[in-house]
């Protein structure tokens, strides 16, 4: 024990002996271990914010869709040529579909809505549509001030809608908005509601919904096409529930038998798993890529150490000739070299959990956390590269020859 702490002793002497080359062989295992550990922080939150804002959604509930999220993949030809869903389909699942409690259509606009005034104040980017009241039954709408619109404004078909605190802080500031009038696309909307952030909002997003009666919408924009269905089943009935709408959509859209749905039924689970398949990819890319850094790091941590086993020759005679055996020589310069990569890993580590840190206070959505896995990986890497680069020079000063050692000059 002693004697590896004097080795480290060592170590850490020789790398102040040498601070500007010390530093320099250590940049690429600094920014390698540095890079684990910041992008791991923010895949883990990352993941969490995505993860929690799916879930949200309920374990009873599916989203039916023309075409489902693919989170970064493309869309087929057949995806492509899918019709819209309509409210025929809404009507057909509520009917027919015993385990299932109720239906939210969600319909968008037709080419977006993306301005909102109220006197000389405007909101931009809105997340308009019109849904039922179910929405805000589902626990997908908190609302701050005011109310939720009832099933009697929406078939009455009345101008009325909630919206998001956003667009509330956009449009009136401080100023109270129930009752006020709000002009969206040339049509006058009465604002009943005022909606607080969703508690699982993903980071940077911006609580800009306008929501208004399904019916409302449909009067409005009468071109309107495009359906999304949230669909509520009951207690422990969701896998049933989901094989009773496939059965009663595929039969409403007059899907062949031997031909393939032609729409996509999600729940929050499955959301999550297509998630993560994409995110372990990008923790795998970052790995590759920190991995040359790493490399990079270890091949400067080799050359030093073949420097220093070449500046140090007469050393290692005199260490020779007193009785140091081989093995003693390569714990030495492998000591020194994990204490090397060791002390870069840490550096790197601690501006890893810096950029986590920055992150988080840019980013309060984002709830980024530097995992043990990371943590780990940071540690048996730096020390691996160490280990790894440091056996040639090891050995190379074990098999110098004493005699020829005490003539080097």
């Amino acid at each position: 024990m002693n004697l590896l702490i004097s080795v480290i002793g060592l170590a850490l002497a020789t790398l102040r002996e040498n601070k500007v080359r010390s530093f320099l062989t250590l940049l690429g295992v600094m920014i390698g271990t540095g890079t684990i550990i910041g992008v791991g922080s923010i895949l883990t939150g990352l993941d969490g914010a995505v993860t929690g804002a799916i879930r949200s959604l309920g374990t009873n509930t599916a989203i039916v869709m023309k075409i489902g999220p693919s989170f970064g993949g493309g869309r087929t030809p057949e995806q492509r040529m899918r019709r819209p869903l309509t409210y025929d389909n809404v009507l057909a699942i509520e009917e027919r579909c015993p385990s299932v409690e109720h239906v939210s259509p969600i319909l968008q606009p037709p080419n977006g809505i993306f301005r909102a005034r109220y006197k000389s104040n405007d909101a931009f980017q809105l997340q308009m549509f019109g849904t039922s009241e179910y929405y805000a039954t589902a626990g997908q709408a908190d609302m701050n001030t005011g109310r939720f619109f009832t099933d009697s404004e929406d078939r009455h078909r009345m101008s009325v809608t909630v919206i998001g605190q956003d667009i509330y802080k956009q449009l009136f500031g401080k100023e109270d908005a129930i009752g006020k009038i709000i002009l969206v696309a040339g049509h006058e909307l009465q604002v009943i509601g005022v909606m607080n952030p969703p508690a699982t909002a993903l980071p940077g997003q911006n609580d800009t919904r306008v929501i208004i009666p399904y019916f409302t919408m449909r009067k409005l924009f009468p071109t309107a096409q495009e359906h999304q269905l949230m669909v509520q089943a009951k207690d422990g009935k969701l896998a049933t529930a989901i094989d009773e709408m496939r059965s009663v959509l595929r039969q409403e859209r007059r899907v062949p038998l031997n031909k393939p749905d032609s729409f996509d039924i999600s729940t929050a689970d499955q959301l999550v798993d297509q998630f993560r398949s994409v995110t372990s990819v990008v923790a795998l890319v970052m790995v590759v890529l920190s991995s040359i850094g790493l490399l990079v790091g270890g091949i400067g941590v080799m050359n030093i150490m073949l420097v220093s086993v070449t500046e140090r020759t007469r050393e290692i005679g005199v260490r020779k000739a007193i009785g140091a055996r081989r093995g003693d020589i390569i714990i030495q310069f492998l000591t020194e070299a994990v204490v090397l990569t060791g002390l870069g890993g840490m550096i790197g580590m601690i501006f890893g959990w810096s950029v986590s840190m920055v992150t988080r206070f840019f980013l309060p959505n984002l709830p980024t956390l530097v995992p043990l896995w990371a943590v780990v990986l940071g540690i048996v890497v730096s020390v691996g590269i160490g280990v790894f680069f440091g056996i040639w020079p090891a050995s190379k000063a074990a098999r110098l020859d004493p005699v020829e050692a005490l003539r080097y000059e």
